[in-house]
Protein backbone atom coordinates (compact mmCIF):
# COMPACT_ATOMS: atom_id res chain seq x y z
CA UNK A 1 0.00 0.00 0.00
CA UNK A 2 2.60 2.14 1.09
CA UNK A 3 4.62 1.75 -2.06
CA UNK A 4 1.71 2.66 -4.37
CA UNK A 5 1.67 -0.85 -6.09
CA UNK A 6 -1.70 -1.87 -5.20
CA UNK A 7 -4.45 0.37 -7.01
CA UNK A 8 -6.80 2.32 -4.76
CA UNK A 9 -10.07 -0.06 -6.01
CA UNK A 10 -7.86 -2.91 -4.84
CA UNK A 11 -7.45 -1.56 -1.67
CA UNK A 12 -10.87 -0.21 -1.08
CA UNK A 13 -12.37 -3.94 -2.26
CA UNK A 14 -10.06 -5.21 0.56
CA UNK A 15 -11.14 -3.12 2.99
CA UNK A 16 -14.69 -4.02 2.58
CA UNK A 17 -13.62 -7.45 2.63
CA UNK A 18 -11.91 -7.01 6.02
CA UNK A 19 -14.77 -5.52 7.10
CA UNK A 20 -17.24 -7.99 6.45
CA UNK A 21 -14.74 -10.81 7.73
CA UNK A 22 -14.97 -8.39 11.12
CA UNK A 23 -18.98 -8.57 11.63
CA UNK A 24 -18.82 -12.32 10.91
CA UNK A 25 -16.01 -12.64 13.33
CA UNK A 26 -17.83 -10.05 16.34
CA UNK A 27 -21.64 -12.32 15.51
CA UNK A 28 -19.31 -15.86 16.41
CA UNK A 29 -17.63 -13.89 19.57
CA UNK A 30 -21.34 -12.76 20.75
CA UNK A 31 -22.93 -16.33 19.84
CA UNK A 32 -19.80 -17.81 22.05
CA UNK A 33 -20.30 -15.37 24.84
CA UNK A 34 -24.06 -16.05 24.73
CA UNK A 35 -23.67 -20.15 25.03
CA UNK A 36 -20.90 -19.44 28.25
CA UNK A 37 -23.23 -17.55 30.10
CA UNK A 38 -25.94 -19.99 29.00
CA UNK A 39 -23.59 -23.09 30.25
CA UNK A 40 -23.04 -21.75 33.92
CA UNK A 41 -24.97 -23.18 37.18
CA UNK A 42 -25.45 -22.08 40.51
CA UNK A 43 -24.06 -24.80 43.17
CA UNK A 44 -27.32 -26.39 43.42
CA UNK A 45 -27.46 -27.31 39.97
CA UNK A 46 -30.16 -25.20 38.73
CA UNK A 47 -29.11 -22.42 35.99
CA UNK A 48 -28.49 -18.77 36.55
CA UNK A 49 -27.67 -16.41 34.08
CA UNK A 50 -24.44 -14.77 34.70
CA UNK A 51 -23.25 -11.67 32.57
CA UNK A 52 -20.80 -12.77 30.34
CA UNK A 53 -17.63 -10.15 31.45
CA UNK A 54 -15.29 -9.43 28.55
CA UNK A 55 -12.00 -7.10 28.74
CA UNK A 56 -12.48 -5.96 25.35
CA UNK A 57 -14.54 -3.05 23.96
CA UNK A 58 -18.00 -2.98 22.45
CA UNK A 59 -19.09 -0.41 19.47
Amino acid sequence: MESGDIALADLLSRFEEGNQLLKVCEARLKDAELKIEQLKKQRDGTPAFVPFESDRETS
